[in-house]
């Protein structure tokens, strides 16, 4: 009677426990079912399209700027180097390659860690749930989407392999700076493809999706640093690398970060960007922009505009090109923190005696030389009397002599001979686009100049007598490498006769060999320019050239308030002498 009864209550507690799992089952798959609703589309979202980001290179192909939000070329798992992989395993999941999407152990483990510190100081999720939540879901703190993380996570893993899912989360995965994935982190923080990353490198990258503005090489070096050592020690934790490769790897240099140059580079880029729908239209896809700037002469650039200005307490740009006009560094300012304004590219500003350059050209054309003697004396011209500097005149001296010594009488006087029309048809052709005066002060720079177009201007008595065209854009490319734009052609042809550009160039180096110019003079190379300084010393500007590099400076206040005994002759030609001693192309 006893076994009966014992068994009629096992009878009834199985059927207790099979109703209960059959509700239970109805009760999951319903609350399944209920947390599914709303889950993206896989493949639209893998295919989501974003605002298109434009990645700005220098020559050598080293990254200047980012703009929007870059991504990087997909770059499959088995092109890239063993060591990024077990770096971000080791980091993120060191079981990936052995759960089905979510990790038990690993929660237990990070749960058994949480209540330890008493606080939140692991996380248990894997990298295919960061794929569910980064890519797929929205970052909300929720039972329901913490729910649909791991169904997302589960669904993923049966129908993507490992290495695909690798892949997925290598290049979307948000690394800082605008970045995502390793290709456009890579090229954004080292200037190199991923697929050339060194141990110390991927060490940092995947060190980065933690806190990718905090630990950003571009922002904070050492933080980078300090975080790829952590991720080194995991890498050894997990069996995947040698000790003594980890230790090696924490003192390793790495590649310079993308900014690295100095804020001023973002000067340069900024021109280039606002010009790229110029050559390819509006953007529909990330777009690579290769450009002419060389990183070692923005950086002269920028170690001389600072340490000129500095000196006078003002702002100073500086563009240097060469006699093509291919921009090879652009500074807008003393500091791109503080003020975004392009200097170099925006700025219009009297050009002062710059501009005799124009008026000495137009001479040159109708057939005046460097030894035409001119009278160098007080002049009048429709009442308006321009004085020399320093009131000191010279009589009858050569055109050489006169530009030399920047005769502001001898200049008046050949504009008037010459036609105030035909010097402006010259700074037309020399490159200068803004409005230009119609009385006697246009021949002593009365209008306003950019400094980029000015320094454009002398780069034509330093290629012989072509027109230069200030340009920076070599090629533009789409995401898929597809060539939308390349540049092709040269300038704007002939301005001057080969024998007046020779007449030019001459004149030119009389004034640093022997004039106002002369703080300009190099040790290593024969240089030419000219000085300039605009009325009660508001502008100060130096221009000029040595073999293969054109460079224009201007100083300033930016309230146009005037400068205490500054000229071009000053605080510009050292400026100058300073960038021209620093580099040479």
């Amino acid at each position: 009677r006893g076994g009966s009864l014992g068994r009629r209550i096992a009878r009834r507690a199985a059927w207790f426990a099979a109703i209960a799992a059959v509700w239970g089952l109805v009760l999951l798959t319903g609350f399944v079912a209920v947390m599914a609703v709303g889950l993206p589309d896989i493949d639209a979202a893998l295919a989501e399209t974003r605002r298109p980001g434009i990645a700005v290179l220098a020559a050598d192909g080293a990254a200047v700027a980012n703009f929007g939000e870059v991504y990087g070329a997909y770059v499959p798992p088995d092109e890239l180097p063993p060591a990024l992989i077990d770096a971000v395993v080791s980091i993120e999941d060191r079981r990936f390659y052995d759960h089905f999407g979510i990790d038990p152990w690993g929660l237990l483990r990070a749960a058994i860690a949480n209540a330890r510190a008493g606080r939140v100081a692991q996380g248990g999720s894997t990298l295919t749930q960061q794929i569910a939540k980064n890519v797929f879901l929205t970052p909300a703190r929720t039972l329901r989407r913490k729910v649909q993380e791991a169904l997302l996570a589960v669904w993923l893993e049966l129908r993507y392999s490992k290495e695909a899912l690798l892949g997925i989360y290598l290049n979307r995965v948000y690394l800082g700076a605008g970045c995502y994935g390793v290709e456009a982190a890579a090229r954004r923080y080292f200037g190199k493809s991923a697929r050339r990353l060194e141990l110390a490198e991927a060490a940092i990258l995947a060190g980065l999706p933690k806190a990718p503005s905090r630990y950003a090489p571009t922002r904070d070096p050492r933080a980078a640093r300090a975080r790829a050592a952590v991720v080194l020690d995991a890498m050894v934790a997990a069996g995947r690398l040698d000790p003594a490769r980890a230790a090696a790897a924490k003192t390793a240099p790495v590649s310079p970060p993308g900014g690295a140059n100095g804020g001023g580079a973002r000067y340069f880029a900024d021109w280039v960007a606002d010009r790229v729908g110029d050559f390819a239209g509006p953007p529909r896809d990330d777009l690579v922009v290769r450009t002419t700037l060389d990183p070692a002469a923005q950086a002269a650039a920028e170690a001389a505009a600072r340490a000129g200005a500095a000196g006078h307490g003002g702002q100073a740009a500086l563009v240097a090109m060469s006699p093509d006009g291919a921009v090879r560094a652009m500074v807008g300012g003393v500091s791109y923190a503080k003020s975004q304004f392009n200097r170099a590219a925006q700025a219009r500003r009297q050009a002062g005696s710059t501009f005799k350059l124009a008026v000495f050209a137009a001479g040159l054309a109708q057939g005046y030389g460097p030894d035409s003697v001119f009278d160098d004396s007080p002049v009048s011209v429709d009442g308006w009397t321009p004085r020399n500097y320093g009131g000191v005149y010279r009589g009858r001296i050569s055109l050489e002599e006169a530009l030399a010594h920047s005769s502001n009488s001898v200049a008046v006087r050949l504009g008037e001979r010459v036609g105030r029309g035909a010097v402006r048809d010259m700074a037309r052709r020399l490159g200068f686009s803004g409005p230009l005066p119609d009385g006697p002060s246009l021949a002593l720079g009365a209008g306003e100049v950019t400094l980029l177009e000015l320094t454009g201007a002398y780069a034509v008595p330093a290629n012989g007598g072509q027109g230069a065209i200030p340009h920076a854009i070599l090629e533009i490319r789409d995401r898929s490498g597809a060539v939308l734009y390349r540049r092709a052609g040269s300038g704007s042809g002939r301005v001057l006769s080969a024998a007046a550009a020779r007449g030019l160039d001459r004149m030119l180096r009389a004034a640093v060999a022997r004039g106002t110019g002369r703080a300009a003079a190099l040790d290593d190379a024969p240089a030419a320019g000219k000085t300039g300084t605009s009325q009660e010393s508001r502008d100060a500007w130096f221009v000029g050239y040595r073999p293969g590099l054109v460079a224009g400076v201007w100083v300033g206040h930016d309230d146009s308030r005037p400068m205490d005994g500054v000229t071009g002759g000053g605080a510009p030609a050292a400026i100058w002498r300073d960038f021209m001693s620093r580099y040479s192309p």
